[in-house]
């Protein structure tokens, strides 16, 4: 059960953590495979934004993703607290891996994400995306944000839009 918005025992019933190697076979009957997840950590280790908020994508298969962020002074607003813009981009960037680990390029559709409440700087946020659903077309996910000690720090509901083109980086060089 998930510790999140309903608290320990409550609410649905959710995936656990995810395995640090994804099981071949299933990778297999979806259609992507090892190789192609490494190419992904690393079109997602390679973007500017995330270089710059230090975004590390920990874990990552069709449907999940795991996103780590460390809190940084210069991430404070005029409160002094993190600013949700650097909460928005890591909860977006655990949603970019978990949509995109398909091997075909997908798209936001509309994400709406709600505040449960303020990170301190120098905390280490975790977020991490489940599929609730996934249709021919549109797929939606659930990404909950936490600190180190489980307490939710923001929740998303995100809809995705799959478009029938597979990723530039899907394919090996050469085939």
């Amino acid at each position: 059960m998930s510790r999140g918005l309903w608290g320990e025992g409550q609410g649905p019933e959710v995936p656990g953590p995810l395995p640090q190697k994804t099981n071949q076979k299933q990778l297999e009957v979806i259609g992507v495979d090892e190789a192609f997840l490494l190419r992904l950590r690393e079109q997602v280790a390679s973007q500017g934004l995330a270089q710059s908020l230090g975004l590390e994508l920990e874990e990552v298969a069709p449907g999940r993703a795991k996103v780590t962020m460390v809190c940084r002074p210069e991430m404070a607003n005029i409160l002094g607290m993190v600013h949700g813009t650097a909460l928005f981009a890591l909860i977006d960037e655990a949603f970019q891996a978990a949509v995109n680990a398909y091997g075909t390029v997908a798209v936001a559709l509309n994400m709406n994400l709600t505040f449960h409440q303020a990170p301190k700087v120098g905390d280490k946020l975790t977020a991490q995306t489940r599929e609730l659903h996934a249709g021919r077309r549109t797929a939606t996910y659930f990404i909950e944000v936490t600190d180190a000690h489980g307490g939710l720090v923001a929740s998303c509901q995100a809809l995705a839009y799959r478009k029938d083109q597979p990723l530039p980086f899907a394919r090996e060089e050469g085939r």
